[in-house]
Formats: C-alpha cells, structure tokens, sequence
C-alpha cells in the first residue's frame, strides 16, 4: 500500500462547539481508534486535529493509504476507517482513523484496476465497471496498492464475479456474488452481428 505523513495536535475540547471553532481555524477534528479500551470494555479514542491542507490529500484522491501519524511527537501507524462530510458542501466535518501493526490483519477496500482489452469491447461491447474497489483482509505490508483483474477474454454477456477472482496472500472479503465488470451488448455490437449473421 501507499504510504502518506500526516501530522495532528492533541485536542482537549471535544465537544461540537470547539469542533465548530477547530474547523474555522482550518483545522479538522479527528479521533484514532486502535487497541486501547476504556472501563465499559468499549474502543477509547485519542482525539486530535489535523490541517485540512494535510489531511485533503489523503482524502481527495482514487488511492488508499496507510498513513504514518505523528501526533506531538507520538508515532502511529493507522488508515482511515470513516469520514464525515457536510451534507451540503461536500467539506470534511470529521475524520476517525484506525490503528494498525505490521503483524495485524486489517481489511481495506482497494481499487480495481482492469488490464487489457476485452473480446467483447473489440466486438463493439460497452465494458462495464460495476465496482472501484474489492475489499481484501491481509496483513498491511502484503497489500497491493491496486488489484489487476484481467479483461482480456470477457465477451459481450459476460461478466466477472469477485468469486472467480484470487490474488496471491489476501483473503477477499467482499461476497463472491458481486459483479465486478461485464461488457454490455450496444446496438453498434447488435448491428456487427446481424452483419455477421447476414453474410452467413
């Protein structure tokens, strides 16, 4: 995976009030999650603030991230586990990141990437990308920053499933029912094959 620096003050007031004023000042509330638990047996979170200058490109971009934190000098490792955005706007209201280790299974969304030229786009076919990315479980050092899923003998019809899929040391998490991509019949394959057909 991709490797980001991201760096982020510890925050006291936590309340939506100062979460208000933090984001005026230019500075996005977050919280890491990790190992740590409180007295009722729940997740207990370190809340800090990151510059939306830093932490947007993280965010506005296709790849994902493992991102090395620094918090006042406190070193973590962690990728981004939910953000919230305005509903309006689109701005990022808040960021929860996750903790991770080199030893630890973590599952990640990926991105999907398609190699080649499908039989049925040479044909005239509309490839069809269902989803951008595949959810893999697999210790973070050993995941790619892509998927490559090879294209090249789909024909007009026909599709990919997540089951037929395998990437070497990951363990796919997303149900191997989903549809990754298909090449779809357009009227200019339709035609080619009633001319086809014709000629017979």
């Amino acid at each position: 995976m991709l490797e980001i620096n991201l760096s982020g003050k510890k925050r006291a007031d936590i309340g939506k009030k100062a979460s208000k004023m933090m984001r005026k000042e230019g500075l996005i509330p977050c919280n890491l999650y990790g190992e740590k638990k409180g007295e009722n047996g729940l997740p207990e979170a370190l809340a800090f603030a990151i510059p939306f200058s830093e932490l947007r490109k993280a965010v506005y971009t296709p790849n994902i991230y493992v991102i090395n934190l620094d918090i006042e000098g406190e070193a973590h490792i962690a990728i981004i586990k939910e953000i919230q955005f305005h509903p309006v706007t689109d701005a990022i209201l808040h960021v929860d990141f996750f903790e991770i280790t080199p030893e630890k299974n973590i599952t990640v969304g990926i991105p999907v990437n398609l190699v080649g030229l499908a039989a049925g786009v040479r044909l005239g076919g509309r490839m069809s990308l269902s989803i951008r990315q595949i959810k893999v479980t697999a210790p973070y050092k050993q995941i790619p920053e892509k998927l490559d899923i090879d294209v090249t003998n789909l024909e007009i019809g026909k599709s990919i499933k997540v089951g037929s899929l395998s990437f070497e040391g990951l363990e796919i998490a997303t149900p191997a029912e989903v549809v990754v991509c298909s090449v779809k019949m357009t009227r200019a394959a339709q035609a080619a094959a009633a001319a086809a057909e014709a000629e017979k």
